[in-house]
């Protein structure tokens, strides 16, 4: 007999859906999720659906005249039709079910194997998708622990620290970590080599009658205190690009015989899914930290600004992987002025990083060189534009003269800086001057007096523009908090608890900020 599911089961069916004078009418089919499957099927190889608001569910937008869902070897389908039809499907599904009986087992047992292979794939999406690797282990242990039916699980990996050195850590699901607490980390034993060593899948239906069990001082066993073992599953989680051992998830059940092979098929599902997860989490969070440190390094020390207050901050992505391409600069001018530049390198990781030293370089010795504001940016646009390929940079520079009180800038596609005037709102200077550096040629400049009391404001995007919130709306609030930061007695604190509200503790891209305050002391 032809099995459920088949082209030949559901044309049999299809040709069950006639009109009234026995003639074919127009059928269409959906594939059934395994829940929608089983509201509609039961333990039935084949149902008719005549409930109205169940059809409306599976078939929306469609006035349902007839259907049958029909169980197969892969997914249930829904046949069904909106023309005029007599009224023989239930009795056409009843047969159908009827003889197919003895096949109902194998149809229920195949969809159960259906089903865990989705929550499968489902729990292997989600662990994939994730790069924090505290949450990725802590999700991959209570999936694991769900899984196998455990009645606690635990997930003991392996980091490597900035000096190479490799440590472990663990996760807990199913009982409180203080459980675990006071109890020292598992040692390589005869029961947990294999894990460790990544030789195989440990079951035991009860760990403590295997030969290897009890075999090590000072405990010879489980040690005082610990939760009841007896039926044991350990797994090894193996990097699929080294091979190397990432670490192993370990699962326990008071009573004996309660892992099956189906938990032990679910749990190295778990742990393979888990492996790739890890591997991809510890290389982004390589990068990372190496295009942070990239871009701290070369970041300056403000150097002493007579007349006036300097404060900076840079702030690596805290989420994504956006971290590298922001920074700033302070450059003491021969002529007795200050240089402040700012700018944001296109693209992120390790690349912008280096890029953003090398423009960074670049800006210094042009402007070393007392270059007015034009001509720096003209000068690293035209190294820029046949060095980085299809990259660019924004930058906004800005000069201060102590001998006349002015402030000379020019701007290559960044965002405006703020100036705010003693006894002013906050204002933007300098938007919309040029293309950035590596496209534009020309980069006009302008001039404005900074007179003392007064506050000047460069800042890259990462402060104000968001995956949840617009650019514009961004600045807005940045010019609405600028003044509360200048009314209190310390910048600092002001500025960290501005930027905390602006980004929420989660900026997904670098921030650098600096601000100069005119004291109006020391002769300048």
């Amino acid at each position: 007999m032809t099995a459920p599911g088949s082209d030949d089961l559901l044309g049999a069916v299809r040709r069950a859906f006639v009109d009234g004078r026995g003639a074919p009418v127009t059928t269409d089919v959906r594939p059934l999720e395994p829940a929608e499957a089983r509201a509609v099927l039961g333990d039935h190889v084949a149902a008719a659906v005549t409930d109205r608001a169940v059809l409306a569910g599976l078939v929306p937008g469609r006035e349902i005249t007839g259907a049958i869902a029909v169980a197969g070897t892969g997914p249930a389908t829904l046949v069904y039709t909106t023309e005029e039809i007599g009224g023989t499907l239930p009795a056409v599904a009843g047969a159908v079910d009827a003889a197919t009986a003895h096949l109902a087992g194998t149809v229920r047992r195949l969809q159960g194997e259906a089903a865990v292979l989705d929550a499968l794939h489902a729990t292997g999406r989600e662990l994939t998708a994730q790069l924090d690797i505290d949450r990725l282990v802590q999700d991959a242990t209570d999936a694991a622990t769900q899984a196998t039916a455990a009645e606690f699980g635990a997930f003991f990996y392996n980091l490597v620290d900035e000096l190479g050195e490799s440590y472990t850590l663990y996760t807990i699901s199913g009982v409180p970590r203080e459980a675990f607490a006071r109890f020292p980390m598992p040692r390589n034993t005869e029961v947990f080599a294999p894990t460790f060593d990544g030789a195989g899948t440990v079951r035991s239906p009860d760990i403590t009658r295997d030969p290897r069990f009890g075999k090590n001082a000072p405990h010879h066993g489980m040690p005082d205190g610990h939760l009841p073992v007896r039926s044991y599953l350990a797994v090894s989680v193996l990097s699929p690009t080294t091979g190397e051992v990432l670490g192993g998830f370990f699962f326990g059940h008071p009573e004996p015989d309660r892992f099956t092979a189906r938990h032990e098929y679910l749990a190295e599902g778990i742990a393979a899914y888990s492996a790739i997860a890890l591997d991809n989490a510890r290389l982004y969070e390589r990068e990372r930290t190496l295009a942070s440190e990239l871009s701290r390094s070369m970041l300056p020390v403000a150097p002493p600004t007579p007349g006036l207050d300097v404060l900076t901050r840079y702030l690596p992505a805290a989420t994504g992987s956006k971290v590298g391409g922001d920074w700033f600069d302070i450059i003491a001018l021969p002529s007795g002025a200050t240089a402040f530049v700012i700018g944001d390198v296109v693209g992120h990781g390790v690349t912008a990083a280096t890029v953003m030293g090398q423009v960074r370089t670049a800006v210094r010795c042009y402007a070393l060189l007392e270059l007015p504001p034009s001509e720096v940016l003209r000068n690293v646009s035209a190294l820029t534009g046949g060095l980085f390929g299809e990259s660019f940079v924004t930058c906004f520079y800005a000069v201060h003269s102590p001998g006349d009180g002015t402030l000379t800038y020019a701007n290559a596609g960044h965002l405006p800086a703020i100036l705010v005037r003693p006894g002013a709102e906050p204002a933007e200077i300098g938007e919309a001057l040029a293309q950035p550096l590596g496209v534009g040629s020309d980069f006009p400049q302008r001039g404005t007096g900074f007179p003392p009391g007064a506050d000047l404001v460069l800042y890259t995007d990462g402060l104000v523009e968001s995956r949840t919130r617009d650019l514009t709306l961004g600045v807005e609030w940045l010019l609405a908090g600028i003044p509360e930061v200048l009314a209190s007695a310390d910048h600092g604190p002001a500025w960290d608890k501005l930027v905390d509200e602006l980004t929420h503790g989660r900026h997904d891209d670098d921030i650098a900020l600096i601000h100069v305050r005119h004291r109006g002391e020391d002769g300048s």
